[in-house]
């Protein structure tokens, strides 16, 4: 369970793109080792939300406190200490498994000795050995996503961001990265972004749902069925986003 510890706090955390409000006065609280899952349908802003809390894109107006760090203010301190596994995973297609691993940590500087050793450990820890050598364009989705996944593990992150981390996998695959991402949650704090009902189920410690740039529901699974009066997490999903108005925000404290 993860402790009252803020791990991340959002303050009217707001994005324009011309005419268009992606973001609309976000206010947001996640703590130090929860899974937290962003829902929403296309459009809903939870991308640009990950993008501004991982300092790829500014805030038009607010800001967010990463660790206590201001996003604005401090990028460079927040990328220190943060990882983001992208929905299209950030591997080099013509290098082997253990390739992308070196070149990972060549990004984050590490010394010879270092990244032998963070190597090493990847492969076990992701059970990637038996590919070690493959080239990553030979692997399959399951076996990509997970490379990924584990390189944006090998600096140690306090606080790691999942977009759509399950896109396209088959269900075995998905129930393998599953259990991967459970490992995780004892270690560092998890923002997931997620079109899977089922997965933010199964995974989350609360789920947060977008609709129109604005956080429109907040809590647990279970929370979640009790506010729409539906059994099923998708059919829950479907009437909050249905009945919660434009002007609605609530902010994640509970």
């Amino acid at each position: 369970m993860p402790d009252m510890t803020t791990a991340i706090e959002t303050k009217n955390l707001t994005k324009d793109y011309k005419d268009v409000r992606a973001v609309d006065s976000l206010n947001l609280t996640i703590y130090q080792g929860e899974l937290f899952s962003l829902l929403g349908v296309n459009g809903a802003g939870k991308t640009t939300t990950i993008k501004m809390l991982s300092c790829v894109s500014s805030p038009t107006c607010g800001d967010a406190f990463v660790n206590g760090m201001s996003v604005k203010s401090r990028p460079t301190d927040v990328k220190k200490i943060i990882a983001v596994s992208p929905q299209q995973s950030a591997i080099a297609r013509n290098l082997s498994v253990k390739e992308n691993l070196k070149l990972m940590c060549g990004v984050h500087g590490f010394d010879k000795e270092k990244t032998a050793r963070k190597v090493r450990g990847s492969l076990g820890s992701f059970g990637l050995s038996q590919v070690a050598a493959r080239k990553a364009a030979k692997l399959s989705g399951g076996w990509q996503r997970r490379l990924s996944l584990a390189m944006a593990l090998i600096s140690e992150p306090k606080i790691l961001f999942l977009d759509e981390p399950t896109l396209g996998l088959d269900v075995i695959a998905r129930s393998e990265l599953w259990d991967t991402i459970r490992e995780l949650k004892s270690r560092m704090t998890i923002v997931l972004t997620t079109h899977y009902m089922e997965e933010a189920e199964a995974l989350s410690d609360r789920i947060g749902i977008m609709k129109e740039g604005r956080l429109v529901f907040c809590g647990t699974a279970v929370e979640m069925k009790a506010k729409s009066g539906k059994d099923s997490i998708e059919s829950a999903f479907i009437e909050i986003v249905k009945n919660a108005s434009k002007g609605t925000s609530k902010e994640a404290k509970a």
